[in-house]
């Protein structure tokens, strides 16, 4: 199964940029999108009942922390793709449809690919190849309108990304060179679990220096603060289904690659080294997004700096440690994932209506497309950190985990930024959903499609703002042991203690 994941993708998107039919494309787009995320259900059920699935002598290693990123991958992906078919219908020319869509999904199902590489990967040397793939492919799909102003977001997007990514290159090797004290048969390997195993011999100098670089550099690509400045830009200038994957899946692929380093490091090192690196840029990210959001008028940047907050909360969480503060990490993974791509998805249905991404310009939303602009209020209460959406129950364990730790001060800081932000967004959305709508505006959603990948994604926002599924508590629960050391004592408990 798992190499069909990373063949369907592939092949998908060969058969998209030959197929000269735009619809043929967007259908076939769709069905390679619903074999996947159907194939991460199966691989996941999988993993949670026995063992981690392992293929070609490790370079594929996926276990529950990994097959939880994955399916959150292929399930942005699906409604990735039912947007698309609505959204790029809207945005090119008919003219052009059936000359630029197979392009179009050629790179992003290349784009899908290389993310899933990089999630079901066991090797850190393939997992750095994969993140930096993801940077070269996404590039094309940054610029894709091939106007100044892409153009020169995706460049920028590019020259920040490849520096941030050295980084990352200059920590593995590191983190390489400081396991010469393992086992002689494992020196010539990157196996992430085989160095995981012998972890607790690695140097502990070159182990810090070595985590340095890799937060930095692929921190670059979570988006952490100060090197977050690709972000906005890269985010407002993608077509819409894209800047829905940036954020909601491209981040998060980035902050994998960081958790598997920091499992490493944690064998060896204090964990106080660690968390407060984590929470130093958890808190800097929060700050620095809370002050741009309340200034911008751009709808598409404010989501670009709303990733940013919601990355350095969820760095926060894992930088205040413990169980509580994993687990509301992780969900908080999950539940930004899901609003922020809502919240790109409304974005790009109003940009069309209204011809603008300036907010000043768009007003009565509600009015003109019923259900877009009650989607947008639901998801701007949503990403705000409103009961009894999801986003504040993820929000409420990791500030809940920043105080039990005696991190009050962080907490505090924490706790403020949300109320500023919760203001803004809500000052933000409340006068693009109601007032009276422009002169010449039309009335009606822009396509059944575009409502439908809303309403999928509504679904699961509301649902675990209420109550978690047993399996995906199986899922968090078994990915927080992997992460925090605690894998044995809780795998003989079954997990009972976490419930």
């Amino acid at each position: 199964m798992l190499k069909c994941l990373l063949a369907i993708p592939l092949v998908t998107g060969c058969l998209c940029l030959f197929i000269k039919k735009g619809r043929v494309a967007e259908l076939l787009n769709l069905l390679g999108a619903s074999l996947c995320f159907t194939i991460s259900i199966l691989v996941l059920t999988d993993i949670t009942k026995g063992q981690p699935r392992c293929d070609f002598d490790g370079l594929i290693y996926v276990d529950a922390l990994g097959g939880f990123f994955l399916f959150l991958t292929l399930l942005l992906s699906l409604a990735i793709s039912i947007y698309s078919i609505g959204y790029m219908r809207q945005s090119l020319n008919k003219a052009d449809l059936d000359r630029y869509l197979g392009r179009y999904y050629f790179y992003l199902n290349l784009f899908i690919l290389t993310m899933i590489l990089a999630v079901t990967t066991g090797n850190l040397g393939i997992l750095w190849i994969s993140i930096e793939a993801t940077t070269l492919i996404s590039t094309c799909l940054v610029g894709f309108y091939n106007e100044r102003t892409s153009l020169e977001a995706a460049w920028k997007y590019l020259i920040i990304c490849a520096v941030g990514i050295t980084f990352a290159l200059f920590g593995t090797t590191l983190f390489y060179y400081a396991s010469l004290n393992i086992p002689f048969e494992l020196r010539n390997t990157l196996n992430w679990y085989e160095i995981t195993r012998f972890a607790d011999r690695l140097d502990p100098g070159l182990t810090k220096v070595a985590f340095i670089f890799i937060l930095i550099g692929y921190g670059t690509k979570a988006g952490f603060a100060p090197m977050h400045t690709w972000l906005p830009d890269a985010h407002s200038q993608a077509p819409t289904p894209v800047s829905a994957l940036l954020s909601g899946v491209l981040l998060k692929c980035a902050l994998y690659g960081i958790l598997r380093f920091y499992i490493i490091a944690g064998k060896c090192l204090d964990a106080a080294y660690l968390n407060n690196l984590l929470l130093t840029f958890g808190i800097a990210s929060l700050v620095i997004a809370t002050f741009f959001i309340l200034i911008q008028k751009d709808l598409k940047r404010l989501l670009a700096y709303s990733s940013l907050e919601h990355m350095g909360i969820i760095a926060a969480g894992i930088g205040f440690g413990g169980l509580l503060g994993v687990y509301g990490a992780l969900f908080h993974v999950l539940n930004h994932a899901l609003v922020k791509s809502l919240m790109f998805f409304v974005s790009g249905n109003l940009s069309i209506r209204y011809h603008t991404k300036n907010m000043e310009n768009i007003k009565g939303a509600v009015e003109t497309m019923p259900l877009t602009g009650t989607a947008l209020l639901l998801g701007s209460f949503a990403l705000a950190g409103v009961p009894p959406f999801n986003i504040f129950m993820s929000e409420i364990a990791i500030l809940t985990a920043g105080f039990s730790s005696g991190n009050i001060l962080a907490s505090c800081i924490i706790l403020v930024s949300l109320v500023i932000v919760f203001a803004g967004i809500v000052k933000h959305s409340t006068a693009m959903a109601f007032n009276s709508p422009p002169s010449g505006v039309g009335r009606g959603e822009i396509d059944g499609w575009t409502v439908l990948a809303c309403s999928i994604l509504l679904v699961p926002i509301v649902i675990l703002g209420i109550y978690i599924p047993n399996f995906l508590d199986n899922i968090f629960n078994q990915s927080v042991c992997i992460i925090t050391g605690e894998e044995t004592a809780w795998m003989k408990e079954g997990f009972s203690s976490m419930k």
